[in-house]
């Protein structure tokens, strides 16, 4: 694992920022003092976004603010990678912004994955049923379908 440069930090940060302003406070701990960390939270692609892994679920979902639930028809479809419907919509956090970053629950608050709200709170009331609401990112089964590349 290699140190990440002062942009790659900028890119990570944001991005949890969107998840969670709790997690500014591992800025703290100077970067040269860091070997590596126990779980893998994300990559940096070619284009020097940064995405979040599904690894970093079990340590962002219990400080989400913004959360979705899923209907239990919608489950599946989501864990198999497609993004969540209105119709498969449980509920949702009350003024959750569009494009907003959001933990997906089940009904019975089990986290399965991440995504980005397409439609704020009041927007999703007024939708059609088979438009998208929110944007799938990763979810829990994606242990299975990319085990070998998941490190």
């Amino acid at each position: 694992m290699r140190p990440l440069t002062e942009e790659e930090t900028r890119a990570l940060f944001e991005k949890l920022a969107r998840y969670e302003r709790i997690l500014k406070l591992a800025t703290n701990i100077p970067r040269e003092n860091l070997v590596a960390l126990g779980t893998c939270f994300g990559k940096f692609t070619k284009s020097q976004k940064f995405r979040l892994h599904i690894t970093a679920l079990d340590y962002l979902a219990p400080y989400a603010k913004y959360k979705v639930w899923v209907k239990p028809g919608a489950e599946q479809s989501f864990l198999y990678g497609n993004h969540i419907l209105k119709s498969g919509l449980g509920r949702i956090t009350e003024s959750t912004a569009q494009y907003q970053g959001v933990v997906v629950y089940s009904m019975a608050d089990v986290p399965l994955g991440f995504g980005v709200a397409a439609k704020s709170t009041q927007e999703c009331r007024k939708v059609d049923p088979m438009a998208i609401v929110v944007f799938h990112q990763a979810d829990i089964g994606e242990y299975i379908r990319h085990e070998e590349t998941l490190t």
